[in-house]
């Protein structure tokens, strides 16, 4: 293995030396930087241009340049790497520095949320092959995959942002919106879980009747402009995660798990003034950190007190629940939050930014306001990159699964009798990750080049902002900077794939042998 990843290392510094000198030379001889100061007679023109011949060092052939910057590059290798600098006299590594997390606080949330449900509604789809929900989530995914970013992020600002920031001065839902949300999630559920006709309909009625009467609530105690959960809700919603990672992880007839599991509800109702309390007088990020640690630390006592033997699959269980749950106490201590951000004269009563990364007009942000603010930035970004990114990995999880499921193993283990939780859990979706490995490694590598469209229309400085400056500027330095981060990654991701494979399928392991 050692021997394996030396090889692929060589070929893929092989690789990013040779893309980043094409790049280089075919950038510098694309573009004349001294274009502006060709036919000027001013003599301070001509002392700019010899300034600027001077910076970038134009007398100097682009080729030779290259293995100039490439030095300063290899100096890596002694921890003192050396990107150059911009044509305004700035250190590029100054501005990647700034650049990345603003990238990653962007793209990251929507890649993970992309994937995660992307994979659930493409393996959902497959298992309900030819369903009524088949065919919504297949037209939906093939219509997100066809807008164009910039159309959806015109759509979001104009009904998530404007609108919304317009219904929460009264805070009252008109009968006809409360009506369409409520047959849609009808039918949302209506064809996940009824899969008769006789089912359907009840569940449509349902699930109709319930989300029109919790609408109306909502309306008549103005609850989004005051929202809160409280600690009844909370245990409710950690109940209901307790059964649903239960039944997708082991199952509920695993009763070591569910116990694990209800244990930590319990937990999470007990600690929830203790909690809030913490949030309220020693809030900070590292206060996070340390109740993540504790919730998971809680979570293998539970797994270990309520199994005996073959621990693992409880724990896990009870880790993951416990993670869930830790999000919907966060989530409630933003909504105690969101009253006196609504109040501040930043915020003026429209909560909903459509553009920038953060409010300069807030004055003095305690820590849960600034996290309250970059959420509420976060959130139409968030959902314009989920909606155009997750529609691929619903199509290439539900393919792949129906491949999987055509295999001659699926029908042995299938009739040696274990349950179909087990068959697809177990059997099928480990062997349908496989292929899925490349797509969401890429895609994880890919994040670090930022989303210059998103970017553009709301206002965000990251990467791909970066990258479209360098590209205009003309500015070699700054671009072959941006390069060099995300071709690494790139390169990198391919290995990490490798590897991925062979942990995913012994058959590779012992094929390399």
């Amino acid at each position: 293995m050692f021997a394996f990843i030396m090889r692929r290392l060589g070929t893929l510094f092989v690789i990013l030396f040779g893309s980043s000198f094409i790049l280089y030379n075919l950038t510098a001889i694309s573009g004349d930087p001294t274009e502006q100061y060709k036919f000027a007679t001013d003599t301070r023109a001509k002392q700019e241009l010899a300034a600027l011949i001077k910076q970038l060092d134009l007398n100097t052939p682009p080729p030779l340049r290259y293995f100039k910057w490439l030095k300063g590059i290899l100096k890596g290798f002694t921890g003192h790497i050396d990107f150059g600098m911009t044509r305004t006299n700035e250190f590029v590594s100054t501005r990647l520095a700034s650049a990345i997390p603003t990238t990653l606080r962007l793209v990251l949330t929507a890649t993970i949320i992309a994937i995660i449900l992307g994979i659930m509604l493409g393996i959902t789809t497959a298992l309900r092959q030819y369903s009524r929900f088949d065919y919504v989530v297949t037209f939906f995914s093939f219509l997100m995959f066809s807008l164009p970013i910039f159309w959806v992020a015109v759509l979001l600002k104009q009904f998530l942002a404007i609108k919304f920031n317009d219904f929460l001065a009264n805070g009252h839902i008109p009968i006809g919106w409360a009506l369409v949300l409520s047959i849609a999630t009808g039918f949302f559920w209506a064809g996940i879980v009824g899969s008769k006709r006789k089912t359907f309909y009840r569940v449509l009625g349902i699930a109709f009747a319930a989300n029109f009467a919790l609408l109306e609530f909502f309306s008549i105690t103005k609850w989004f402009a005051t929202p809160k959960l409280g600690p009844i809700v909370v245990f409710i919603f950690a109940l209901a995660i307790a059964y649903g990672v239960t039944a997708i992880s082991v199952g509920l007839e695993d009763k070591k798990s569910l116990r694990a599991t209800q244990t930590m509800a319990v937990v999470t109702l007990v600690m929830y003034y203790p909690v809030n309390y913490l949030f309220k007088h020693y809030s900070s990020f590292w206060l996070l950190v340390g109740l993540f640690a504790a919730t998971l630390g809680t979570a293998w006592i539970s797994g270990t007190f309520w199994a005996k033997i073959d621990r693992r699959p409880v724990i896990r269980t009870a880790m993951i629940s416990g993670g869930l749950m830790g999000v919907i106490v966060i989530i409630d201590r933003l909504m105690q939050t969101w009253t006196p951000y609504l109040q501040m004269d930043g915020v003026n009563g429209r909560p909903i930014p459509t553009v920038g990364q953060n409010d300069p007009l807030l004055s003095n942000p305690d820590f849960w306001t600034n996290f309250l603010d970059r959420a509420v930035h976060l959130f139409l970004p968030t959902i314009a990159l989920t909606l155009i990114s997750f529609a691929g990995y619903i199509r290439y999880s539900r393919g792949t699964l129906l491949e999987v499921l055509n295999q001659d193993y699926i029908r042995t283990a299938r009739a040696k009798g274990l349950s179909e939780r087990t068959v697809i859990m177990r059997h099928a979706f480990r062997n349908t990750m496989i292929p899925l490995t490349t797509i969401i490694v890429v895609d994880l590598a890919g994040i670090i080049g930022g989303a210059i469209i998103t970017e553009r229309v709301f206002g965000w400085s990251g990467m791909g902002t970066l990258f479209n400056n360098a590209i205009q500027g003309l500015d070699l330095n700054l671009l072959m900077g941006v390069f060099f981060c995300t071709a690494s990654l790139s390169v990198l991701a391919n290995l990490v794939a490798d590897l991925l494979y062979s942990a995913l399928d012994p058959r590779i392991r012992v094929g390399s042998k």
